[in-house]
Parts: structure tokens; C-alpha cells; sequence
């Protein structure tokens, strides 16, 4: 029979520790890139010998596995969460709205692992991308499904191929994680924008089909 865990025991204590280094981890990839993030970065911000990692990652690139996997879970979550207590009456381009400022919210400013799994996604060897690319996959799922319904609902331009705009929105929302810091305005300045340019695409206020290229 297993043993209880307590805040003084010692599993308790091997998971904080173990959290402890994926948050230093989180924060240094996040601000440094998969390529310049050395273990002794890490170290030192978990307030750690470098050693002692190996006792909880075999190599850093299952820590950095663990980060990049983490983020875009985490996410999901989020989001997930944030539209399930959402009143059902909700339109649905209200609620692809409330996923567009929690999304951004969730990347800039709440989780450095989703910052760290955003930008490193391009970055890190793809033999330990496996999990977060099955995770992506899932969150990519909350999104279609939310095109789907404001689709259905008729909220979103006939005009739409409803994949590339679905792929465009999170493209754009991703990217906001290379440009966007603190010094460069308010958080919310961001999320209004990204809000008012993204619902007057998908609302058709201008009909592509009338614009000559």
C-alpha cells in the first residue's frame, strides 16, 4: 500500500524540486530559444547543481520534451475551461472571440511553457516534438469546432475556407509571442485588436471576392 503524501514527505518534496526545474526551463526557452538554453541556465535559475537535474531528466532534451508538451496542454485546458462555463446562448462568434483573448492572454502573459512551446515549436529536433504535436492536434480541435459551429450558426463569411482561416487566426495569434513584449503597449490593446481585426474577417465586412489583386 502506498504511502501518503505529505507536504513534509519525500515525494512531495522530489515534486516540487522536479516543478521547480521544468518552470526554470519554461522561463529560460521561452526567453532564449531552444538553442542557447544550457542545462546550467536552468540550474541556476531553479537555484540548483547542474548535476542535479540528471536525476529527474535523463538529458535536456526531455526536459525540453516535458516543457514543449506542457505548454500547449496547458492551453487546452485553458481555453477549454474558460468556453465551458460560457452560457450556452453564447453566439459563436463570441465565443471564438473569448478564445482569441484567452489564447493571447495564455501565451504572453500567464504561461512562460506555452511561450516556450510557441516558439520553440520550429526550433526543437522533431523526435521530441511527438507529444506536442499530438497535443496541438487536440487543441486544434477546440478551434475547429468553433469555426464549425459559428459557421453553422451563420456568423462567418460564405466567402471562407474555414481550414485557412482557422490556420490564418492561430497563425496570427501565435506570432504575437516574436514581437509582443510588455515595453511595446498594453495587453490588452492587443487582445481589442486582435478581437475587431479577426471578427471582421470571419464576419465578411469586406467581400474578398470584390478585391483585385
Amino acid at each position: 500500500m502506498a504511502m501518503p503524501v505529505t507536504d513534509e514527505g519525500p515525494e512531495s518534496k522530489s515534486a516540487r524540486t522536479r516543478k521547480r526545474i521544468l518552470d526554470a526551463a519554461a522561463y529560460t526557452l521561452s526567453r532564449k530559444g531552444y538553442a542557447d538554453t544550457r542545462l546550467s541556465d536552468v540550474a541556476e535559475r531553479a537555484e540548483l547543481q547542474a548535476p542535479a537535474i540528471y536525476y529527474y531528466f535523463p538529458s535536456r532534451d526531455d526536459l525540453v520534451e516535458e516543457v514543449m508538451w506542457s505548454g500547449i496542454a496547458e492551453m487546452r485546458e485553458h481555453i477549454s475551461e474558460i468556453l465551458d462555463t460560457m452560457p450556452e446562448a453564447t453566439p459563436p462568434i463570441e465565443r471564438i472571440m473569448v478564445a482569441v483573448g484567452a489564447h493571447l492572454r495564455h501565451e504572453l502573459e500567464i504561461s512562460d511553457y506555452t511561450t516556450a512551446a510557441i516558439r520553440n515549436a520550429g526550433q526543437v529536433p522533431e523526435k521530441i516534438r511527438a507529444r506536442q504535436i499530438a497535443e496541438e492536434a487536440a487543441y486544434g480541435q477546440v478551434w475547429k469546432q468553433l469555426f464549425q459551429d459559428a459557421a453553422e450558426a451563420g456568423d462567418l463569411s460564405d466567402h471562407l475556407d474555414l481550414r485557412a482561416a482557422r490556420m490564418l487566426t492561430l497563425g496570427a495569434l501565435n506570432w504575437a509571442s516574436e514581437w509582443w513584449t510588455p515595453s511595446a503597449g498594453p495587453l490588452d490593446v492587443v487582445v481589442h485588436t486582435a478581437q475587431t481585426i479577426i471578427r471582421s474577417g470571419l464576419s465578411g465586412a469586406a467581400d474578398p471576392s470584390t478585391v483585385d489583386i
